[in-house]
């Protein structure tokens, strides 16, 4: 009987020796399990820490190309204003240009005119003054007072057309400017209308681009939020892995 209570006592330390060694086992293997799970929350916070810099440098970026494309937006309104004001004024000089020509015209055909009248007179004045000196020869008193109001006649004509040629070649100096004006004024009419065109361009594409900044924005504000949270996971998960190495080494 002794014999046998000496056994079983025996064999209840052996079982109790061996229960504590496998729970010191698993405390060991729990710790350890607790400190790769610290280290690996360390490396998880360092990457959302990283994934917030980047975030917060794509958001500041994000808001520069922002505010530079709403600069954009207004250079090109001022730009865009500007060549329509251009255009009206070039539009309006075309016009303008094209009055000139026809009053330009319109005045050169009267100085032809005029010139070829003058040039009648002149030629009919001539006669006149060859018949009157044939009377004033045969002894005629009123044609030879023809013949001298003849001669101012012709000088008279003379006069008038020097005049008419100096006008009429004022007249074609003045339609070429004219049409030189009306040229430049087209060609600078043609510009302001592909630059208004380009400007417009221009706005619908800044616009776009500030468009597509505002989403970019409201992403990175998604993200940001987004790793700010991680971080804060990953902070308080540390905080849990270390009280359970606390917890772990207590209990072992």
């Amino acid at each position: 009987m002794r014999r046998n209570l000496v056994l079983l006592m025996a064999l209840a330390v052996l079982g109790l020796g061996s229960a504590a060694y496998a729970q010191d086992n698993d405390d060991k293997k729990d710790i350890k399990q607790d400190k790769q799970d610290v280290s690996q929350d360390k490396k998880d916070l360092q990457n959302d820490r990283k994934d917030i810099r980047s975030d917060q440098k794509d958001l500041n970026k994000d808001r520069a190309d922002r505010n530079q494309d709403a600069r954009d937006i207004r250079n090109d309104k001022k730009d865009l204003n500007q060549d329509r004001t251009d255009a009206r004024k070039d539009a309006r000089d075309v016009r303008n240009d094209q009055k000139d020509l026809y009053h330009d015209r319109t005045d050169a055909r009267k100085d032809y005119r005029d010139l070829n009248q003058d040039r009648n007179d002149l030629s009919k004045d001539r006669k006149d003054l060859v018949q009157d000196k044939d009377k004033c020869e045969d002894g005629n008193s009123a044609a030879c007072k023809d013949a001298r109001k003849d001669q101012k006649d012709i000088a008279k004509d003379k006069t008038d057309i020097g005049k008419d040629r100096k006008d009429l070649a004022a007249d074609r100096r003045d339609i070429r400017k004219d049409q030189t004006d009306l040229h430049n004024d087209r060609r600078d009419l043609r510009k302001d209308r592909a630059d208004i065109h380009a400007d417009q361009r221009d706005l619908n594409k800044d616009k776009n681009d500030l468009r597509t900044d505002n989403r970019d924005i409201r992403n990175d504000k998604k993200d940001l939020k987004k790793d700010r949270k991680d971080a804060r996971k990953d902070k308080a998960d540390i905080k849990k892995d270390k009280r359970d190495i606390r917890h772990d080494r207590r209990r072992g």
